[in-house]
Parts: structure tokens; C-alpha cells; sequence
């Protein structure tokens, strides 16, 4: 009778390590199909004009062109259109993956971690997302920063720089015919005094 339990336990056991390395085996066939997800840069910005909303503070937006600068105090219900064009195509991790490239690493310089964001190839004619960064506080996990760039068309650069809580940034730059490129103007939010 001993020698039966005896022999039952080996058996067990053996399974139990073959099943185990198999296992293993599944565990780093996983590993190595790691699916990357982008951070949701598009629900980011739509939740802080929620908060600007939220808060009832009219920002004020400076629109320098050609070295000369105005003011003037924006609608609540301008902010959207304002910023529209940084809202589409919708950055998160189902739509870009196939078109861009997350990489990360921690920035000394500007006290971050930066998450930056490259086309993998050439991209469509359509798309005229090119790239962005995410800056994150590395002591809070809080985004700091957001910078992004689109091409409109051959001769127009847009730049958006995305200051959490604080003011937001476009610039539009234009190239000339001789490959000379000069901000043509640039509009700053500012809702944080």
C-alpha cells in the first residue's frame, strides 16, 4: 500500500513540473507580445477644458502676430473650437498603434518623465498628427505638460504646448518657399493667475 501512494505522489509531482514549465514557457510567449498603450492624450485635454469649464474662470487669450500682441477674455463656450484641431484624431491606445511608437525615459533636465511619441513609418497623407510628448511628474504621476505637432499642409506647421492647470499654447508656423520657417502667430490661454 505504501509503495502505491508512494509511486501516486512521484507521478503527481512529475506532472505538477511538467505542467509548471510549460507554464513558464506560456508566460514568456506572452511577455514577448506586449501590446503598448498610449497614454489617453485626447480624453487629457477634453478633461481640462472640463475644468476650466468647471471652474467659471474666463481664460485670457494673448494672439501675437507679427511681433504685435492683444488680449481679449474667451467664452466658456469658445474653448472647444479653440482647440479643436489638437482634438482629433483621438490619441489613446486603440486607434495610433499600428501608425506610432511610444518611448520612455526619465528627462533630468526638465525634472520628467517623458513619454514621446514617433511615427513608425510614413504616415498617410490623411494624418497630420506628426508627434507629441506627455511630460509627467515623476514624484506625483501627474501629467505637467503636452506638447504636440501637426502639419496642416506643406508650408503649415501647428504646435500645441499644454501647461496642466496652468495655460496652453499654439503656434503656427510657416515655411516659404525657401525652406525658411517664421511663426506667423502664435494664441496663448492663460485660466491659472
Amino acid at each position: 500500500m505504501k509503495f502505491i501512494i508512494s509511486i501516486f505522489t512521484c507521478l503527481i509531482l512529475l506532472y505538477s513540473c511538467a505542467d509548471s514549465e510549460k507554464t513558464a514557457e506560456n508566460i514568456g510567449e506572452k511577455d514577448t507580445a506586449i501590446v503598448q498603450k498610449f497614454f489617453p492624450v485626447t480624453d487629457y485635454l477634453k478633461g481640462e477644458i472640463f475644468n476650466i469649464k468647471n471652474a467659471g474662470v474666463n481664460p485670457l487669450k494673448y494672439t501675437t502676430v507679427n511681433d504685435l500682441t492683444d488680449s481679449v477674455w474667451v467664452k466658456l463656450e469658445q474653448l472647444d473650437s479653440i482647440v479643436s484641431e489638437f482634438l482629433q484624431p483621438e490619441i489613446d491606445s486603440a486607434n495610433l498603434i499600428s501608425l506610432f511608437t511610444e518611448k520612455s525615459f526619465m528627462d533630468q533636465s526638465l525634472n520628467a518623465a517623458t513619454l514621446t511619441y514617433d511615427p513608425v513609418g510614413t504616415l498617410p497623407d490623411s494624418m497630420k498628427l506628426k508627434r507629441w510628448d506627455v511630460y509627467i511628474d515623476p514624484k506625483t504621476g501627474k501629467v505637467k505638460r503636452i506638447y504636440m505637432i501637426k502639419q496642416i499642409d506643406e508650408a503649415t506647421t501647428l504646435q500645441l504646448t499644454w501647461v496642466n492647470g496652468q495655460w496652453c499654447k499654439t503656434t503656427t508656423i510657416i515655411t516659404d518657399e525657401n525652406g525658411t520657417m517664421k511663426v506667423a502667430k502664435e494664441e496663448k490661454l492663460i485660466w491659472d493667475f
